[in-house]
């Protein structure tokens, strides 16, 4: 009798799926068995031939003239962070047709190929590190289904191993989900993401991740690890970040903005003026962290810049506008930071200074900050 991984392999095979030599064919994906619907990543719709041709009679020919970006089935792609009901915009398609839309779209049967196309953009290749002992143990992290910023994600990972090598921490480099298990977590004080984008976890890595943090692991993240405008694991979302993406400024983009240091006495401000201003793509958020009790190390100065996005959306927090923060889930410590789209920020002294201190926060001298919370 043939395991469910097996018949998952063979339907692989059958959809000219590739499957690494070394590793187990991905069965969890998150949304796997998940129904097809406007709220469905966009990806999954273009991978269907079947969900496909219903947003074709839709939009008769729109969805072949978007650009490869973001209608592309291979990561990364645009196309992993957007819903029909999120870019309808870009196609056309009414609010008001989305109902119809998405009925017919639910009574598609999700086939075991659906499955398979669904996964494969996952997997569960388990990297090896060969780790110094006596030095804090780093994992940067790069597995980017979504929007991928070559740029920054390459100078950030420089600044990074720059940043280790004054220091004296170990850092290993990874774009495999399949290093977020139990035995490899261990090994590490932190795992920082960098500019991560689109859901990249299966449903056991996610599990491994939660628990480990929550038992005194560390997270770091950067800039667009809280970029995506629709997030499918809403832990990740609502506890560890506590914040949802809504939009940047695109009159102009980029912006010179004042960053007001808001908790100076914490170890992740260490070494930082009071205030500073500096240039790059300012991310503003649905809910504010201290919601969940964050706290928060810097924000932004709205009266500093031009807080207004695309079709003149409206993107002002008021006078607390969180751009960096730290909190504690469970045992485990986070920090993120939402400076650093642009190359020349890893570079910017006091956003050096801050990621410094709030890397060895994290990873360092705050390993007692989190007691559990009863």
């Amino acid at each position: 009798m043939k395991t469910f991984a097996g018949l998952v392999l063979a339907a692989a095979l059958a959809a000219g799926v590739a499957q690494p030599a070394t590793a187990r064919p991905v069965t969890d994906c998150p949304l796997r068995d998940a129904p097809f619907s406007v709220d469905s990543p966009l990806v999954d719709i273009m991978l269907s031939p079947a969900a496909k041709a219903v947003l074709e009679k839709a939009a008769p020919g729109r969805f072949s003239k978007l650009p490869p970006r973001f209608a592309g089935t291979t990561p990364p792609t645009f196309a992993a962070i957007l819903s029909l009901r999120e870019g309808s915009a870009m196609t056309g398609i009414k609010a008001e047709a989305l109902p119809a839309i998405d009925a017919e779209l639910r009574a598609l049967p999700v086939t075991a190929a659906d499955k398979v196309a669904r996964c494969a953009r996952y997997d569960n290749e388990v990297p090896r590190f060969d780790l110094p002992k006596g030095k804090p143990h780093l994992l940067l992290f790069e597995k980017i289904n979504g929007f991928k910023d070559t740029p920054s994600v390459d100078a950030a990972r420089a600044a990074l191993t720059a940043m280790a090598e004054r220091k004296g921490w170990a850092l290993v480099v990874t774009d495999k989900g399949g290093a977020f298990n139990p035995a490899t977590l261990r090994q590490f004080d932190a795992v920082i993401w960098n500019n991560i984008s689109g859901d990249v976890l299966t449903l056991s890595q996610r599990r491994a991740f939660q628990t480990w943090i929550e038992q005194g692991g560390a997270y770091v993240g950067l800039h667009g690890s809280a970029g995506d405008f629709i997030y499918f694991w809403d832990w990740y979302a609502d506890r560890l970040l506590g914040a949802r993406f809504i939009g940047h400024p695109m009159a102009p983009q980029f912006q010179d903005a004042r960053v007001v240091v808001q908790a100076p006495d914490h170890p992740a401000a260490r070494g930082l003026p009071r205030e500073w201003t500096m240039n790059d793509e300012w991310y503003s958020f649905r809910t504010n962290p201290r919601a969940i009790g964050a706290t928060v190390i810097a924000t932004l100065d709205e009266t500093s810049y031009k807080p207004v996005g695309m079709m003149n959306q409206n993107l002002r927090m008021g006078d607390d506008h969180p751009i960096a923060w730290t909190n504690c889930v469970g045992k485990g410590r986070m920090f993120y930071s939402a400076i650093g789209h642009r190359p020349e920020t890893y570079a910017e002294p006091h956003n050096v200074v801050l990621l410094e201190a709030a890397i060895d926060w994290a990873a360092v001298s705050g390993k007692r900050a989190c007691p559990a919370r009863r």
